[in-house]
């Protein structure tokens, strides 16, 4: 069974995406116009490197959107623990991610504990194809419905496979009625008079990114009323423009030069504009515990000491993208941050027995879905066959003795909701929730940051008052998980290729 791992990690890395040579835009193949006189928020914004709502850069939060892309799995969900979990932002509120979710390969329970532990869940296509369909599209949305227990109307954004879109994926992403797509890349310097990097727009006015590299966008196309662009961020080496890194960049490097490359980036962005910074990965790359496989001990403690450099800046926020397209729509300065509702940290107050996407409460209620090519554990109920394009939501399986589990309904949230029972424990807005978060003000118990728990030696700072103005200078795999990770790659390197 390691064999068939360590055969099937070449190529599981040979999968991996949004890898850049150059710039992707310039101004002229942008060509793009707005009349920011009728394109107004919450609905509408045009292209602009300035923050939205006329926020000041002294005003604006620094945000970090975390994402990660393809299938969850343990160690997939251990990688971005090993950043996140000890961490805190300046309301003391745990970071929260996105995470860009494919179904070949994932263990949908786990998608739901994520889900319910505050991060986004969001549709990176069924079986990653490189040039999705609206059925790749949508049956995603389906199946996390069905077999995740995920609301539709929490899965709001789309990132394509590979990085590779068309116009006719952005027309089919809103047709779904998605908010926003992230799949367009930043690839010019903040510092550059022509950057095209971007605070996220609408499309009512077409695409500014990507204009050179995506045939048949830019000037004014695809026009998209409403669908937001979250452009992802580059970082570059020490070519400029030239030299653009934009997913996995530590891959790209020594962890020293890549370490510099992040911090440099970073400070254009702090310092100028205070436009998003993105730390995109495929967790894979920095995923530890693979049996007789080396740990990247070096790339998960460079990170680590960036995050950590980060957090000790003012006024920085590690958030998912739905977060920061909460305050991008609604754009508050910093004195107001302390009251949004979006960064708390609200915990829902359940102690039943129920599978709800809590581990404490699920023990021994999960349905175990034996597939030959890749089984997985779910809350709501085994498909009698594994999900496809053609029928993302088969019929449940019966099993003798037991009652069919019931889906999650539109009018209960995923942690409250007993699939078994089939009933809700609160349909109101009055649900148990307990928020964890903290007044935001200069004072010693409000730190800028958390700890990391990394491997690396070097300390978080303990304290930087979160005003000062100064300038800028897990979750552990069981018997079963193992199992059907062993097997799902097992069967994948039998058919001779693997997609994550």
């Amino acid at each position: 069974m390691l064999s068939l791992l360590l055969l099937a990690l070449p190529l599981l890395a040979r999968a991996q995406d949004g890898s850049l040579s150059g710039p992707t835009s310039s101004a002229s193949a942008a060509n793009y116009h707005c009349d920011a006189t009728k394109c107004k928020l919450p609905t509408c914004a045009c292209a602009s490197t300035s923050a939205p709502g006329g926020i000041a850069p002294a005003d604006t939060p620094q945000f970090i959107v975390f994402t990660a892309d393809d299938a969850v799995q343990s160690y997939t969900i251990n990688a971005v623990n090993s950043f996140l979990a000890q961490r805190k932002n300046p309301n003391g509120c745990p970071p929260k991610m996105t995470y860009y979710t494919s179904l070949s390969y994932t263990n949908y329970t786990l998608v739901t504990d994520w889900y319910v532990a505050g991060n986004e869940i969001a549709d990176h296509t069924m079986t990653h194809a490189e040039l999705p369909d609206a059925a790749e599209i949508n049956g995603n949305l389906i199946a996390l419905n069905a077999l995740a227990g995920i609301p539709l109307s929490a899965i709001q954004g789309f990132r394509a496979p590979f990085l590779n879109y068309t116009t006719q994926t952005l027309q089919n992403v809103a047709a779904a009625g998605f908010l926003y797509d992230s799949s367009a890349t930043s690839s010019i310097p903040a510092t550059d008079p022509g950057t095209d990097a971007y605070w996220p727009y609408t499309l009512d006015y077409g695409l500014a990114n990507d204009c050179l590299s995506v045939p048949d966008i830019c000037s004014g196309k695809p026009v998209l009323p409403g669908l937001w662009e979250i452009p992802m961020y580059a970082i570059f080496d020490e070519k400029g423009a030239a030299g653009p890194h934009l997913m996995d960049p530590w891959l790209d490097g020594n962890t020293s030069a890549v370490l510099t490359w992040m911090k440099n980036a970073f400070t254009a962005h702090y310092n100028g504009q205070r436009q998003p910074f993105g730390i995109y990965t495929h967790p894979i790359h920095l995923a530890t515990g693979y049996p007789g496989v080396a740990d990247p001990t070096a790339m998960v403690a460079m990170v680590n000491e960036f995050l950590d450099w980060a957090q000790v800046q003012p006024n920085v926020w590690i958030v998912s993208n739905m977060q920061l397209m909460d305050w991008v729509r609604n754009p508050v300065p910093l004195s107001q941050l302390g009251t949004a509702d979006y960064l708390k940290c609200s915990t829902p107050q359940v102690s039943q027995n129920i599978c709800n996407g809590m581990p404490t409460n699920e023990a021994g209620l999960l349905s175990h879905c034996a597939f030959s090519d890749f089984p997985f554990f779910t809350c709501y109920g085994c498909p009698e066959t594994p999900p496809t394009t053609a029928d993302p939501n088969p019929p449940q399986a019966t099993v003798s003795g037991q009652p069919l589990r019931s889906r999650l309904p539109a009018n209960c949230s995923t942690p409250f909701w007993d699939p078994i029972k089939g009933q809700c424990l609160c349909t109101d807005s009055s649900c148990a929730f307990t928020d964890n978060s903290r007044p935001i003000g200069p004072n010693g118990a409000n730190l800028t940051g958390g700890g990391t728990g990394g491997a690396h030696t070097t300390p978080t700072p303990s304290y930087v008052p979160f005003d000062n103005g100064s300038p800028l200078p897990y979750l552990v795999p069981d018997a079963g998980v193992w199992a059907a990770l062993f097997v799902g790659l097992a069967g994948a390197v039998f058919a001779g290729a693997i997609i994550l």
